[in-house]
């Protein structure tokens, strides 16, 4: 295995492309890293040539770029030539305004109508962090958004607002996982996010319910980092890491479809993670009006998230004080724990992303070079040139 080539400082003349190939050490296989801000600058341009304004089209360059830095690259760039398709289609729609749909004051329900997840999922957390700051709390239930992408993102802006926020999120259309006890497909990956605002120490929990998002397993499909022996299960019961057992045949740059295998994802914890994707899937799908992962009834309807969105504020609670000295002192006193490798410190929540976005900053942002392909095929399908 050959080791993966240091680059410090990725950048070269403004608006040039900096690209440098190297061996991933992890994988073993080809990846390019790329200067986030020149790859947010190309997402920019594809996201306008795709017919969003540029606004949102920065928007969405910026979470995705994101997600990668904080090393979520299944909610990064390789979703780039689905929301592309999807934009094309109209399963997702450029320039849409959300809905209120209901307004209680502290509550509230928001209908994004297909638009894109980054602007529907942005637009209901700056209404639930207005609302909590004149409240105290608010409940936002947003329905018929595109792909939201990283949940966590919308948790770390409460947590700057100084506001605690929990996320239950689902796809409807989209049954990816097995329940606990089956190898038949139920449940979306069905997202769940906290962020509390301890000053100094913001954390962020933010996971799929899925024992991996399917974002990871598009990823190991094109030859990024491999998926765990048993995250996925064969309709035989048995289980495999083999990206083949949820989208059947593919070539190597061909789309990647569920629909074309026949297996599905594991949730995670066994019991606990499928019960807890129940909840995701009652909460952001039924409770918010868009409708669960399935039974799908509307043929060609394609997936959209729901969300569910909590937010605290601790200084309305009038605990604000006591929150962060045990907040910290409880934080502190965890992470003192004795590691079983002294080489691998316990940590909190949100600590690997901060370390993984130190890192890509400094080097560049790894694409596999399938990734990299696809998303060059969908720049030439706009007239764009990668050069």
């Amino acid at each position: 295995m050959t080791t993966a080539l240091r680059i410090r400082k990725p950048r070269g003349p403004r608006g040039k492309l900096v690209v440098v190939a190297v061996d991933d050490a992890v994988t073993d296989q080809r990846v390019r890293r790329v200067a986030a801000d020149d790859l947010e600058a190309l997402l920019r341009r594809i996201f306008a040539a795709a017919g969003c304004a540029d606004d949102e089209a920065a928007r969405v360059a910026r979470d995705l770029v994101d997600a990668n830095l904080t090393g979520h690259d299944s909610h990064g760039v390789v979703r780039v030539p689905a929301y592309v398709d999807w934009l094309g289609s109209g399963l997702v729609r450029a320039g849409q305004d959300v809905e209120v749909v209901t307004d209680g004051g502290a509550f509230a329900v928001l209908d994004a109508h297909r638009g894109l997840g980054q602007t529907a999922a942005a637009h209901a957390t700056d209404l639930g962090i207005a609302r909590a700051r004149e409240h105290g709390t608010s409940i936002v239930a947003l329905r018929n958004a595109g792909h939201v992408g990283r949940v966590g993102r919308y948790a770390e802006t409460a947590v700057a607002a100084g506001l605690i926020a929990i996320h239950f999120v689902n796809v409807a259309g989209s049954t990816l996982v097995a329940p606990f006890g089956s190898a038949e497909r139920r449940f979306s990956t069905a997202p769940f996010a906290i962020g509390l605002p301890l000053p100094g120490r913001p954390l962020v929990l933010d996971f799929a319910t899925s024992l991996v998002a399917e974002g990871k397993v598009q990823v190991a499909s094109f030859g990024g980092k491999p998926l765990p022996s048993d995250a996925l299960i064969g309709d035989d019961g048995v289980r495999s890491g083999d990206p083949h057992v949820l989208y059947g045949d593919y070539g190597p740059l061909e789309r990647r479809s569920a629909s074309r295998g026949t297996g599905a994802i594991r949730a995670f914890g066994e019991h606990k993670g499928s019960g807890l994707a129940l909840m995701c899937e009652l909460l952001g799908g039924a409770l918010t009006g868009g409708g669960c992962a399935g039974p799908v009834t509307e043929e060609g309807r394609g997936i959209t998230n729901g969300m569910l969105s909590i937010h605290l504020s601790p200084a309305h609670f009038g605990t604000q004080a006591e929150f962060e000295r045990a907040g910290h002192d409880y934080l502190d006193w965890v992470l003192s724990a004795r590691p079983v490798d002294p080489a691998s410190p316990v940590l909190a929540p949100g600590d690997a992303e901060a370390r993984t976005r130190a890192a890509r900053l400094a080097d560049g942002v790894p694409l596999p070079t399938d990734v990299w392909e696809a998303l060059r095929r969908t720049a030439d399908g706009l007239g764009l040139a990668l050069g």
